[in-house]
């Protein structure tokens, strides 16, 4: 009836400050956002249409005429946000980005949480939503390399080690050293020394080496002819070019010279280079001054994994690597797709009557986009976690677009950030940037928060946690595990999964992984079990942390990865401590004691 039950403030202008008599009015009530923050999560991201805050909001519409940096701790929205800028950009002005965005996603994990965020705002198709792993045409990352493996492959030293690998790839497999031809009736041949100079005049440009193959052709046509004495035939420029013309089509044609120009400048595959680089002595001579000794021998046993001919499992790094090597590579045009002939057209002989029907508007749309390679607007998501070679394979996706980065540099897990900054500068270019900061902690309550910023502390001293906007009361719970590891998470994440209506997620160090599978394999889908980078990004009503020690001793950026670990619950968190960890009476790892 007339009875006030509550009251609601929507803050539409939260730096208005509203006075009566003098006073300020305080803003009360914050409901649409706690409903939204304390529901349970599932598997899938929500949109946060009924939750977006102000300082959100404000990323959401920045204009994209340049790129858009924005920096924000964990839980502070960053992946929702960029997920509605892109909804938003298609809907201000959707002639512009017809174009395509692409969102770049850390993990595969992280693009199946996010895919459906966009169909419930109304925006699909011309958004693509990609892992780092998947960015290549043919390619998919699913292995990991150890930290010190990533460490190499993601250097921006690959990029000299790579260039001197597709240029001696094509000595590989016994190249000839001799070219016979018969012109104008005689033998004539070019030995291991001329084949030589020629092929360094081939390479001392700087096209793509399989673009250079008609260059090779040319002169080694040129260097048959001047020993033919064909030159000095005629005096008469006609009839010499008419006789240069017919000794280059008749020798051109020959079985024995098309035979060595297969062989002698061979049509290289980013993959066939790629598995190249596993021979050690091979790798040895392409990364004489750039790798260490140490750093070749672990480079050349990582890629063995895929083969002789290209074709094994791929690391994420891998991927990026093949993306460099198809630049240096370059490939021939596509043929033209044609379109599929009736099977009865084609018995009665009608598709020689009828012209070739063009491709519709909406044909042409979808072929675009299924071979697209740059797109109108970019954003990415854990910009932090990109590796400089990384970075150049992102980069050419939006060599002619806009941006938007999105990131965090205390949940970095790459080990050099100045040298990851110099190659995001590259990609960005000279655009003018805008930069934005989110400072509120929607995801963590401030019981979980307050445990994750002790690391925080060790892992970058000086660096401000964003704020917890609630407080839950569940105080963190630590537990050291008496006797089998697996029996102490499994009793833990049971005792989790009675207690929240979510999903509880069991993160433990990258070598952990298989195993940590085998401790939750009955308690049903509702419990997952993740390793320490692949929980980038993602959120669970309760997190197990296991063994914080072991995630943090993976490798340098070790103790960043687990600030990201213990930063993924939304209700609950439990720590299990192994011997390693040290920890107190009370269960508390030595890592994380106040």
């Amino acid at each position: 009836g007339r009875k006030v039950l509550g009251v609601e403030d929507d803050l539409m202008r939260p730096e208005v400050t509203a006075f009566q008599d003098g006073r300020e009015l305080p803003a009360i009530g914050d409901g649409a956002l706690m409903a939204a923050l304390g529901r349970a999560r599932t598997h899938s991201m929500r949109d946060i249409v009924s939750s977006i805050q102000a300082e959100q909001d404000l990323v959401i519409r920045a204009p994209a005429a340049s790129v858009a940096e924005v920096a924000g701790g964990p839980g502070t929205g960053k992946t929702a946000v960029a997920l509605h800028r892109a909804a938003y950009l298609l809907y201000q002005d959707r002639r512009r980005y017809s174009g395509g965005i692409l969102i770049v996603s850390p993990t595969p994990l992280l693009v199946a949480y996010t895919e459906g965020v966009l169909p419930s705002l109304g925006e699909e198709g011309q958004v693509a939503i990609r892992a780092l792993g998947s960015l290549v045409d043919g390619a998919e990352a699913t292995t990991y390399d150890s930290p010190a493996v990533a460490r190499i492959k993601g250097s921006s030293r690959m990029l000299k080690v790579l260039r001197k690998a597709v240029r001696g790839a094509l000595e590989l497999g016994g190249a000839p050293d001799r070219l016979r031809v018969v012109a104008f009736g005689r033998r004539q041949e070019l030995e291991a020394d001329e084949l030589n100079r020629i092929r360094q005049n081939v390479l001392s440009g700087t096209a793509p080496v399989n673009l250079l193959r008609p260059r090779a052709r040319k002169l080694l046509l040129d260097a048959l002819y001047a020993k033919s004495g064909g030159a000095g035939r005629h005096s008469d420029p006609e009839l010499a070019a008419e006789l240069r013309s017919a000794f280059d089509e008749d020798i051109s044609t020959e079985d024995a010279f098309i035979g060595f120009l297969d062989a002698w400048w061979p049509e290289l595959t980013p993959r066939t280079v790629l598995a190249a680089l596993a021979d050690e002595r091979h790798l040895g001579r392409w990364s004489r001054r750039d790798l260490n000794p140490r750093e070749t021998r672990q480079l050349a046993r990582s890629l063995r994994r895929v083969g002789p001919d290209g074709k094994g499992p791929l690391s994420v790094h891998d991927v990026a690597l093949l993306d460099e090597l198809q630049l240096l590579l370059g490939a021939p045009a596509r043929p033209k797709r044609r379109r599929e002939m009736d099977p009865l057209d084609q018995l009665s002989g009608l598709e020689e009557l009828m012209p070739t029907r063009e491709e519709t508007q909406w044909e042409r749309a979808e072929r675009l986009a299924a071979e697209r390679t740059e797109y109108a607007h970019v954003i990415v998501d854990e910009a932090q976690d990109l590796t400089p070679m990384q970075w150049r394979m992102v980069g050419r996706r939006g060599r002619h677009g806009t941006w938007t980065v999105v990131g965090d540099p205390a949940q970095s897990s790459w080990t050099d950030p100045e040298e990851a900054a110099a190659a995001r500068d590259e990609a960005l270019g000279s655009r003018p940037r805008r930069r934005f900061t989110l400072t509120v902690n929607y995801r963590n309550p401030a019981e979980v928060a307050e445990v994750a910023s002790r690391v925080l502390r060790l892992a970058m001293p000086g660096m401000e946690p964003p704020s917890a906007v609630r407080s839950t009361g569940l105080e963190p719970r630590f537990t050291a595990a008496a006797g089998d590891l697996g029996t102490a998470v499994r009793e833990e994440t049971r005792r989790l999964l009675e207690q929240v209506d979510g999903t509880v997620g069991v993160v433990v160090a990258m070598d952990r992984r298989a195993e940590a599978a085998g401790w939750l394999a009955d308690l049903g889908e509702r419990a997952v079990a993740l390793g320490s980078l692949e929980a980038k990004g993602l959120e669970y009503d309760a997190t197990v942390v296991v063994s914080p020690a072991e995630i943090a001793d993976e490798s340098p950026a070790g103790l960043r990865v687990l600030y990201v670990a213990l930063t993924r619950a939304t209700q609950q968190l439990t720590v299990v401590s192994a011997d390693r960890d040290k920890p107190d009476a009370d269960g508390v790892p030595e890592l994380l004691l106040p």
